[in-house]
């Protein structure tokens, strides 16, 4: 009886760290706009946000805070910005065949 109870207790304890979420866990629809420089004009992708890490294809990588506020890679690009409850903004900047490019970019929680 003693053993149940104490793996019980550690499989709890366990369970209630490994669901540390976040306000912002789930998946977003996040649409860059090229404001500067011969990239792409426009793309859409979804990405995941868990546990305050951000992932999707494209080898988008990056964090979320607490707060909010946002830092990813997309390859040789990174972006920055805020997400507030289920709307998100920023900037970007990276380069296509060497020449920079930047612009803006703006997502909605699903």
């Amino acid at each position: 009886m003693r053993i149940w109870t104490i793996t019980t207790v550690c499989y709890l304890a366990a369970s209630s760290v490994a669901k540390a979420e976040t306000a912002y866990d789930g998946v977003w629809n996040v649409t860059i706009q090229t404001n500067a420089g011969s990239c792409e004009r426009t793309a859409q992708y979804a990405v995941t946000v868990a546990d305050g890490k951000v992932s999707g294809p494209q080898n988008v990588s990056g964090t979320v805070g607490r707060s909010g506020n946002v830092r990813v890679s997309i390859g040789a690009a990174y972006a920055n910005g805020q997400l507030d409850g289920s709307t998100g903004s920023g900037k970007w900047n990276g380069a296509s065949g060497g020449v920079p490019c930047s612009g803006r970019w703006a997502a909605s929680k699903q």
